[in-house]
């Protein structure tokens, strides 16, 4: 049984990678990996943002089957702090691998949830699914651990309170001046707890930035939190340190390493000696960094004598970020020749990421696969080459290549895939079918985000691309792509254009009515009861809002 080590990284562009086209980031150990392996040209996160890509790839199933999803807009879990999460019920390959006798560790970001109705009941923390060890961020990299201009929570939090603030001033200068003039006739208590109230939110407006950053952005090491708020300056060194550690501990194996890294999210955390090395300002500095960090980590499996033991898998959970900008600088991904990036239902530029696999002696080196892929399939993959049984009592959606599976080995017969559904939320927006008679990749979109201001390839004002509402386009018909022919999906087909267009789009709904009843309902674990922020459930090193800890040891 092989060890395995995955290596996720978060919001990075397909189009970053050399291996994938890119000739102006140095990508050189993550060519290395294409270079001795196979490489998917089609590889197709389930969802295009964090929390639900991340589920659907632990899981091997839609995000929606488990719901963690929304109907409502919120496209991640929004705080450590809430009460959704990946729930207890669901089975990771790491549960299954730890059974089968795995050391399994997680390294880095997690943003599956972490309590459910005490600060240590742990109900959704990595530990609680399959992992002996976790170190690392249990939320996401955030604009605001820095109190960047780009701001996921902060900005919009001052402006209500502020506003609120103005509204309460008001309210206490009109009921003063209406005492003062006689017009009206009520007791001076109103008008001092109504100041009181106006100041009170005044000081937390101010303080609000710091509080998020002492809410969301620390470390763990399984249950403790180890530093809060996170000392940016190390946090590479410290993963990085965690990473080779583990394999050092667990080198006569077998064991299972998710390496999660915390590049290349906003606000793009980057050591000083990688700053203005690239010729792609800050984010070409992190993305080169993150690939000096997968050299140190190949560096080591091969100094234990690990490499021929090893499965190794690269990807990025989805797409580039295209609404990460700030004036002329573009603090996010690039997606290539696709269109869309994250947040954007089923455009191309948001769901197709990189998926490289190296096993030496096993899988044939220099390989591409052009055959579609998901992220999905890692967790048959891993827990059958772990010795694990896939569970056999709910819809598994991952596809197991086999060592005798011919897109496995790359000897160009078919995929396990047919169809795949591309969700935005809990709204089908897309869905890919592959004719096998004919090698021809068709992509049906039902519903698509509008891009403003038009032809500007992303939702620019509106952050990250709504996915129902007023900000979304319903197809009637639907828009037709042919991928193989059309991979940047910029000639829709008609009747008078394409001669199977019927056939195509009957075949697509009726694998649509198919997949829809198979679904059954699950709590959804992003709406608003489940991912609004609770006091309770604040992990604090002390005593909020004062948390404020410090115990690595920085080597």
């Amino acid at each position: 049984r092989p060890n395995i080590l995955l290596l996720m990284a978060d919001d990075l562009g397909i189009g970053d990678v050399g291996c994938y086209g890119n000739t102006t980031l140095r990508t050189p150990n993550i060519n290395r990996l294409a270079e001795d392996g196979v490489t998917l040209t089609q590889h197709i996160a389930a969802a295009p943002t964090c929390t639900p890509s991340r589920a659907a790839f632990l899981t091997g199933r839609y995000p929606l089957r488990s719901g963690m999803v929304s109907s409502r807009g919120n496209r991640v879990l929004q705080w450590t702090a809430v009460s959704g999460g990946l729930p207890e019920s669901e089975t990771t390959f790491a549960k299954i691998l730890k059974n089968e006798g795995y050391a399994t560790g997680l390294i880095g970001k997690w943003h599956l949830g972490l309590n459910c109705e005490s600060p240590s009941d742990h109900c959704h923390h990595p530990l609680n699914h399959g992992f002996d060890y976790f170190y690392g961020m249990p939320f996401s990299m955030m604009g605001d651990c820095l109190r960047w201009d780009l701001s996921e929570k902060r900005a919009g939090l001052e402006l209500k309170l502020n506003f609120c603030v103005q509204i309460l001033a008001l309210a206490v200068l009109t009921v003063a001046a209406g005492k003062l003039t006689g017009l009206v006739s009520v007791p001076w208590m109103p008008v001092v707890w109504l100041t009181i109230v106006a100041v009170l939110l005044c000081v937390i407006s101010h303080f609000v930035g710091t509080l998020i950053v002492h809410a969301d952005c620390f470390l763990m090491r399984n249950h403790s939190i180890t530093e809060q708020p996170m000392l940016f300056q190390r946090t590479t060194s410290l993963m990085l340190q965690e990473a080779v550690s583990f394999i050092k501990r667990n080198k006569h194996g077998p064991f299972l390493l998710f390496v999660s890294f915390l590049h290349v999210h906003v606000p793009l955390v980057t050591t000083e000696k990688s700053l203005g090395k690239s010729v792609h300002g800050l984010y070409g500095d992190n993305v080169e960094e993150m690939d000096w960090m997968v050299g140190q980590i190949l560096d080591t499996l091969n100094k234990e004598g690990l490499t021929d033991n090893t499965l190794v898998y690269f990807t990025s959970d989805h797409g580039g970020s295209l609404e990460s900008q700030l004036g002329n600088h573009q603090y996010g991904g690039w997606n290539g020749i696709y269109k869309g990036g994250k947040g954007m239902g089923g455009w191309e530029g948001g769901i197709r990421v990189p998926g490289i696999f190296r096993w030496p002696g096993v899988l044939p080196a220099g390989r591409v696969i052009d055959e579609p892929t998901s992220l999905m399939d890692i967790f048959p993959t891993v827990v059958q080459l772990g010795g694990g049984q896939v569970p056999q009592d709910r819809d598994q959606s991952g596809r197991w290549p086999g060592t005798s599976h011919p897109w496995w080995l790359g000897a160009g017969a078919h995929s396990g895939h047919q169809f795949l559904m591309h969700y935005c939320e809990g709204f089908l927006h897309a869905a890919r079918w592959y004719q096998r008679s004919t090698g021809t990749v068709w992509k049906v979109h039902f519903t698509t985000p509008k891009f403003h201001p038009e032809g500007a390839g992303a939702c620019y004002g509106r952050g990250v691309c709504p996915c129902s509402g007023a900000g979304v386009i319903h197809h009637d018909p639907p828009v037709l792509f042919n991928l193989s022919r059309d991979p940047s999906e910029a000639h829709p087909l008609t009747p008078a254009t394409e001669p199977l267009f019927h056939q195509v789009m009957e075949r697509v709904a009726q694998a649509v009515k198919e997949h829809q009843q198979t679904l059954t309902p699950a709590p959804l674990q992003l709406d608003s009861l489940n991912n609004i922020w609770r006091p309770w459930l604040q992990p604090c090193c002390g005593v909020f809002p004062l948390c404020w800890c410090s115990q690595e040891e920085h080597q």
